[in-house]
Protein backbone atom coordinates (compact mmCIF):
# COMPACT_ATOMS: atom_id res chain seq x y z
CA UNK A 1 0.00 0.00 0.00
CA UNK A 2 1.34 3.42 -0.91
CA UNK A 3 0.67 5.51 2.19
CA UNK A 4 1.57 8.71 0.33
CA UNK A 5 -1.86 8.40 -1.34
CA UNK A 6 -3.32 9.21 2.09
CA UNK A 7 -1.25 12.33 2.78
CA UNK A 8 -2.72 15.65 1.74
CA UNK A 9 -0.57 18.72 1.02
CA UNK A 10 -1.92 21.98 2.44
CA UNK A 11 -0.13 25.02 1.01
CA UNK A 12 0.71 28.02 3.19
CA UNK A 13 -0.19 26.29 6.48
CA UNK A 14 0.51 27.13 9.25
CA UNK A 15 2.26 30.04 7.57
CA UNK A 16 2.97 31.28 4.06
CA UNK A 17 5.55 29.24 2.18
CA UNK A 18 5.03 26.03 4.18
CA UNK A 19 3.52 22.92 2.60
CA UNK A 20 1.90 21.06 5.50
CA UNK A 21 1.71 17.28 5.30
CA UNK A 22 -1.81 16.50 6.54
CA UNK A 23 -2.16 12.94 7.89
CA UNK A 24 -5.90 13.13 8.63
CA UNK A 25 -6.88 11.31 5.38
CA UNK A 26 -4.73 8.39 6.57
CA UNK A 27 -6.25 8.50 10.06
CA UNK A 28 -9.82 8.32 8.78
CA UNK A 29 -9.19 5.31 6.53
CA UNK A 30 -9.26 2.12 8.65
CA UNK A 31 -7.22 0.05 6.20
CA UNK A 32 -4.49 2.68 5.77
CA UNK A 33 -4.43 3.31 9.54
CA UNK A 34 -3.99 -0.40 10.28
CA UNK A 35 -1.35 -0.76 7.55
CA UNK A 36 0.67 2.20 8.89
CA UNK A 37 0.45 0.96 12.48
CA UNK A 38 1.55 -2.55 11.49
CA UNK A 39 4.42 -1.16 9.39
CA UNK A 40 5.67 0.88 12.35
CA UNK A 41 5.41 -2.18 14.62
CA UNK A 42 7.14 -4.41 12.06
CA UNK A 43 10.39 -2.47 12.41
CA UNK A 44 10.43 -3.40 16.10
CA UNK A 45 9.89 -7.15 15.87
CA UNK A 46 11.89 -9.07 18.46
CA UNK A 47 12.78 -5.85 20.32
CA UNK A 48 11.71 -5.37 23.92
CA UNK A 49 10.13 -1.95 24.42
CA UNK A 50 9.05 -0.86 27.89
CA UNK A 51 7.72 2.61 27.06
CA UNK A 52 6.55 4.39 23.93
CA UNK A 53 7.05 8.14 24.15
CA UNK A 54 4.63 10.12 21.99
CA UNK A 55 5.40 13.73 21.11
CA UNK A 56 2.60 16.30 21.30
CA UNK A 57 0.36 16.48 19.55
CA UNK A 58 0.15 14.39 16.41
CA UNK A 59 2.54 11.83 17.86
CA UNK A 60 -0.33 10.98 20.21
CA UNK A 61 -2.30 9.38 17.35
CA UNK A 62 0.00 6.40 16.84
CA UNK A 63 2.07 6.18 20.03
CA UNK A 64 -0.69 4.65 22.21
CA UNK A 65 -1.53 2.12 19.48
CA UNK A 66 2.15 1.22 19.20
CA UNK A 67 2.39 0.89 22.98
CA UNK A 68 -0.58 -1.44 23.00
CA UNK A 69 0.86 -3.55 20.17
CA UNK A 70 4.22 -3.75 21.95
CA UNK A 71 2.66 -4.44 25.37
CA UNK A 72 4.42 -1.32 26.62
CA UNK A 73 3.39 1.81 28.49
CA UNK A 74 2.62 5.10 26.79
CA UNK A 75 4.35 8.31 27.93
CA UNK A 76 3.25 11.72 26.62
CA UNK A 77 5.74 14.52 26.04
CA UNK A 78 4.03 17.89 25.92
CA UNK A 79 4.76 21.56 25.59
CA UNK A 80 5.62 23.36 28.83
CA UNK A 81 2.87 23.69 31.41
CA UNK A 82 0.55 20.99 30.00
CA UNK A 83 1.41 18.05 32.29
CA UNK A 84 -0.16 18.01 35.76
CA UNK A 85 2.54 16.36 37.89
CA UNK A 86 6.25 16.96 38.51
CA UNK A 87 8.14 17.26 35.23
CA UNK A 88 11.56 17.46 33.66
CA UNK A 89 11.99 19.92 30.82
CA UNK A 90 14.24 20.40 27.84
CA UNK A 91 14.65 23.70 26.02
CA UNK A 92 15.57 23.52 22.34
CA UNK A 93 16.20 25.96 19.50
CA UNK A 94 13.75 26.85 16.79
CA UNK A 95 14.41 28.84 13.64
CA UNK A 96 13.55 31.97 15.62
CA UNK A 97 13.76 31.53 19.41
CA UNK A 98 13.29 28.50 21.62
CA UNK A 99 10.62 26.08 22.79
CA UNK A 100 10.32 23.70 25.73
CA UNK A 101 9.05 20.13 26.06
CA UNK A 102 8.24 18.34 29.30
CA UNK A 103 7.85 14.78 30.53
CA UNK A 104 6.57 13.50 33.88
CA UNK A 105 9.61 12.88 36.07
CA UNK A 106 8.34 9.43 37.10
CA UNK A 107 7.39 8.15 33.64
CA UNK A 108 10.61 6.32 32.71
CA UNK A 109 12.67 4.14 35.00
CA UNK A 110 16.44 3.88 34.56
CA UNK A 111 17.29 1.05 32.16
CA UNK A 112 13.92 0.91 30.40
CA UNK A 113 13.90 0.44 26.62
CA UNK A 114 12.15 3.35 24.92
CA UNK A 115 10.64 3.95 21.51
CA UNK A 116 10.12 7.62 20.58
CA UNK A 117 7.35 8.36 18.09
CA UNK A 118 6.15 11.44 16.25
CA UNK A 119 4.24 11.96 13.03
CA UNK A 120 6.86 14.00 11.16
CA UNK A 121 10.64 14.32 11.34
CA UNK A 122 11.42 17.80 10.04
CA UNK A 123 14.44 19.68 11.45
CA UNK A 124 14.86 17.17 14.29
CA UNK A 125 14.91 19.73 17.09
CA UNK A 126 11.90 18.44 18.97
CA UNK A 127 12.86 14.78 18.58
CA UNK A 128 16.41 15.48 19.80
CA UNK A 129 15.04 17.36 22.83
CA UNK A 130 12.85 14.36 23.65
CA UNK A 131 15.83 12.01 23.27
CA UNK A 132 17.74 14.21 25.74
CA UNK A 133 14.88 13.98 28.26
CA UNK A 134 14.66 10.19 27.96
CA UNK A 135 18.40 9.81 28.42
CA UNK A 136 18.42 12.16 31.44
CA UNK A 137 15.92 9.78 33.02
CA UNK A 138 18.14 6.77 32.28
CA UNK A 139 16.05 5.37 29.44
CA UNK A 140 17.70 3.50 26.57
CA UNK A 141 16.42 4.72 23.20
CA UNK A 142 15.84 1.72 20.96
CA UNK A 143 14.44 3.66 18.01
CA UNK A 144 12.91 6.95 16.91
CA UNK A 145 10.13 6.40 14.44
CA UNK A 146 8.06 8.69 12.29
CA UNK A 147 5.23 8.40 9.83
CA UNK A 148 6.84 11.00 7.55
CA UNK A 149 10.37 12.33 7.13
CA UNK A 150 11.05 15.59 5.29
CA UNK A 151 14.50 14.65 4.00
CA UNK A 152 15.37 18.12 2.71
CA UNK A 153 15.28 19.49 6.29
CA UNK A 154 17.98 17.01 7.39
CA UNK A 155 16.44 16.26 10.79
CA UNK A 156 17.99 12.79 10.78
CA UNK A 157 21.41 14.44 11.23
CA UNK A 158 20.41 15.53 14.76
CA UNK A 159 19.49 11.93 15.56
CA UNK A 160 22.68 10.27 14.21
CA UNK A 161 23.33 8.21 17.31
CA UNK A 162 19.85 6.58 17.23
CA UNK A 163 18.11 4.11 14.97
CA UNK A 164 15.58 6.10 12.93
CA UNK A 165 12.67 4.61 10.97
CA UNK A 166 10.32 6.63 8.76
CA UNK A 167 7.51 5.12 6.67
CA UNK A 168 7.41 7.89 4.07
CA UNK A 169 10.06 10.25 2.73
CA UNK A 170 9.54 13.59 1.01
Amino acid sequence: MDLKNYIRDISDFPKKGVVFKDITPLLKDPIALKFATEALLHSLENRRIDKVVGIESRGFFFAPMLASGLKAGFVPVRKAGKLPSKTLEEVYSLEYGTDTVEIHSDSIVKGENVLIHDDVLATGGTAKAVCNLVEKMGGKIIQCNFLIELDFLKGREKLKKYAVKSLMHY
